[in-house]
């Protein structure tokens, strides 16, 4: 029996691609990489993960996952920064879900060596 790829789009299986990261045994390397995490994140009803890695200045206090989005495939449409040579990053990315899809630029930092999630901006 083969294990699935992982919901970010990378022909890994989750427990080797974002599944270590949801885990705590890894930490994303990138601020694509952690894109990559938290759109699986949201795949799986992780919010606990999605909160961990939020940029404590813009977390929100909880996170009410809608357990009826289906998640259908997220594409990265641009990177800017966000690698182990930079404290900041952008990923704008497409997540497609049944009956829409979300467009957003993604602002990164990183907080104590570890990439977090900042904010967004809605493309269209």
């Amino acid at each position: 029996m083969t294990t699935p790829a992982c919901p970010c789009g990378r022909p890994e299986p989750y427990p080797r691609c974002c599944g270590r990261f949801h885990a705590g045994t890894a930490a994303a390397p990138t601020a694509e990489a952690l894109m990559r995490s938290r759109y699986s994140a949201f795949v799986r009803l992780d919010a606990g993960y999605l909160l961990r890695t939020w940029h404590p200045r813009t977390r929100p206090a909880r996170l009410d996952l809608d357990p009826g989005t289906r998640w259908t495939g997220l594409d990265i449409l641009d990177t800017a920064d966000g690698s182990a040579f930079h404290t900041t990053g952008t990923v704008t990315f497409r997540a497609s879900y049944r009956g829409g899809s979300l467009h957003e630029r993604s602002r990164f930092e990183r907080v104590d060596g570890a990439w977090v999630y900042v904010d967004g901006e809605f493309l269209d």
